[in-house]
């Protein structure tokens, strides 16, 4: 998309090593790639609520005073061409205070008919999406 423009792609066979590594590496990498950063973004599919790294992302982005928030995904195509279901909220497993995280980090639902106009609603959003989510973890 173009607007998170010095996050680097991590590739399949980057995460493969990084893997082999077992959790301590992971632990260390998903560490070492929040160093420097303001906000963590969630790209919501229709599994990453159950997500064992996804969830210790989450976790570890709000300790470290990191903006979080999520855009759902399941309305973009995939490398065949096809969509898929809408998921859980990866956010509701986790609370602060007695309330739900998803009751304070946004999980952005992008507008569209097509996988051309979801896309497009999340790449014409995604900036204030996360100067949102630094500002409302600054309450916090």
């Amino acid at each position: 998309m173009g607007k998170i423009d010095s996050q680097p792609i991590l590739t399949g066979n980057k995460w493969e090593e990084v893997r082999r590594g077992g959790d301590k590496a992971i632990k260390k990498w998903i560490d070492d790639q929040m160093v420097g950063k303001s906000c963590l973004v969630v790209l919501v599919g229709t599994r990453t609520a159950e997500r064992r790294w996804v969830q210790y992302e989450i976790k570890r982005a709000w300790e470290e005073r990191l903006g979080v928030v999520g855009v759902r995904i399941h309305g973009l195509k995939n490398l065949r061409g096809l969509t898929s279901n809408r998921g859980d909220n990866p956010f509701a497993g986790f609370t602060l205070k007695s309330t739900a995280l998803s009751k304070i980090v946004t999980l952005h639902d992008p507008f569209g008919f097509d996988s051309k106009s979801v896309y497009a609603d999340i790449n014409d959003r995604l900036e204030d999406l996360v100067e949102e989510a630094i500002s409302i973890r600054d309450q916090f």
